[in-house]
């Protein structure tokens, strides 16, 4: 039930103004317009506006100001935070522009899109963007988080460094084209500190001439993980920065889509994405086919279109807690922890956790500033927990198990875009990880964009 009540008159004013539809709770269409990625996450807004063009996100933030309705807004909805309950939820699933411009090497994409429709359209030219580990992930979200690809990313960086320009609404209704030239704080706050200050209705970035990798991932049982982790652990200081490799230690379904050796199986993924040669890939990754046996093995030439193969993240809804954390090192008393926390003898339950290697050019400053909170971490852990809400408790207990195993190697922030709902609740949760220094810049840049905090249903930074 909501406790925000709009009149019938209201509702009708805002329909005839937006091109989208207006559902309210009840009505046809309302519980797909909510759905999430995360099913323990839903959205239960008063009110949804369906945007179908910049336009009908300027009318629905109006309605909300006026209306004294916080906003929250969702694309893919792969990062929910809050259920949105009392406000405004504005879906930008309807905006779809995509251009390619080939001679600058910069793609234009509208608030709606996903790396799954970016990723052929920048192919035809050769080109390819910083995209993430999973290409149904929406590229403004994933953006404004920062983007750490599982192929570009240590040659390249994040993808919030190689973004030009972003059309915004404001927390009044006002549309704007946010520039690093033109307004240098707002840009350097959104990329990064996603949500919190604008709706992001459509945004340039550039793209690179890449057309093809050596990649994908090696499966194996495991009761060889400690092996797997000490000949990882050895190999990595020794690859460029035209490679990026993480490792999965995952408890997989028993379901028809997984190969059979896979299938219910407790397994070790090591990943991979190399963009030289396949030869010199292939002597690259010797030593990490060497560790164990493989049960399979899903490492090859591939074109840039299939960089979802690396990480292989799982594509249709599902209920799912989840926690990280940004590790200083991943020394061998690390990985002897890891072991003990996850292994074969753990008593872990844990779907999967993952630990990725960072560094090379996620180190390195982007030629525009952005609040990319986690630059110099060299790792991060994502875990997550599978089931069903009315199982929280003990999933989550699993969960804090592992990060909490961890935490004598932690690091001082955290990557916004592997942010559980459960994470960075408060003023201080969102200081720790962004850095003191980086957070009152941003409360401050909130103070003078959003003072009321009308985007709020997000990792929240209160204005100063």
């Amino acid at each position: 039930m909501t406790g925000v009540n709009l009149r019938p008159e209201d509702i009708a004013v805002l329909r005839h103004a937006v091109q989208g539809p207006v559902l309210e709770p009840g009505a046809a269409g309302y519980a797909a317009e909510c759905a999430t990625f995360n099913l323990v996450c839903g959205l239960r807004p008063a009110v949804v506006v369906g945007a179908a063009r910049q336009e009908d996100v300027r009318e629905a933030v109006r309605f909300a100001a006026a209306h004294g309705l916080p906003v929250a807004v969702k694309s893919a909805a792969h990062q929910v935070v809050s259920g949105a309950e009392d406000g405004l939820l504005i879906t930008t699933q309807r905006m779809k522009g995509i251009s390619v411009d080939a001679q600058n090497r910069t793609v234009r994409v509208e608030a709606g899109v996903r790396w799954s429709e970016v990723l052929p359209r920048a192919a035809e030219f050769g080109l390819a963007p910083v995209a993430g580990s999973a290409p149904e992930v929406g590229v403004v979200g994933y953006t404004l988080g920062g983007g750490q690809s599982p192929l570009l990313g240590r040659t390249h960086g994040y993808a919030a460094d190689h973004v030009r320009w972003l059309d915004v609404v404001m927390a009044d209704g006002e549309p704007r084209r946010v520039t690093p030239h033109g307004d240098p704080d707002l840009f350097w706050a959104l990329l990064g500190c996603k949500g919190n200050f604008a709706v992001v209705t459509g945004m340039e970035f550039a793209v690179f001439p890449v057309s093809r990798f050596y990649g994908g991932g090696v499966y194996f049982a495991g009761e060889h993980l400690e092996r797997v982790l000490d000949a990882w652990r050895a190999w990595l200081p020794t690859v460029g920065e035209d490679t990026t490799s993480s490792l999965g230690i995952q408890r997989l379904p028993d379901i028809p889509a997984l190969p059979e050796p896979l299938r219910g199986a407790f397994v070790v993924h090591l990943r991979v994405g190399h963009l030289g040669s396949a030869a010199d890939g292939a002597e690259l990754v010797a030593p990490l086919r060497a560790a164990a046996p493989a049960l399979l093995d899903l490492v090859g030439e591939k074109p840039f279109t299939a960089i979802g193969e690396i990480h292989m993240d799982p594509v249709d809804p599902m209920p799912y807690f989840d926690r990280s954390v940004c590790l200083e090192e991943f020394s061998a008393k690390t990985a002897r922890t890891l072991v003990e926390l996850t292994g074969a003898d753990s008593g872990c339950t844990l779907a999967n956790v993952e630990i990725r290697a960072l560094g090379g050019a996620l180190d390195r400053a982007p030629e525009f500033p952005n609040s990319v909170s986690s630059r110099g971490l060299p790792y991060v852990v994502f875990a997550f927990a599978a089931g069903d809400p009315a199982d929280a408790e003990r999933l989550r207990t699993g969960l804090d198990r592992v990060v909490d195993g961890l935490m004598p190697w932690a690091a001082g922030r955290g990557m916004a875009n592997f942010l559980s709902p459960d994470e960075a609740t408060d003023a201080a949760g969102m200081r720790a990880v962004y850095g003191p220094q980086a957070y009152d810049r941003l409360a401050e840049v909130k103070r003078r964009h959003d003072p009321d905090n009308v985007f709020r249903f997000n990792h929240n930074v209160m204005p100063a």
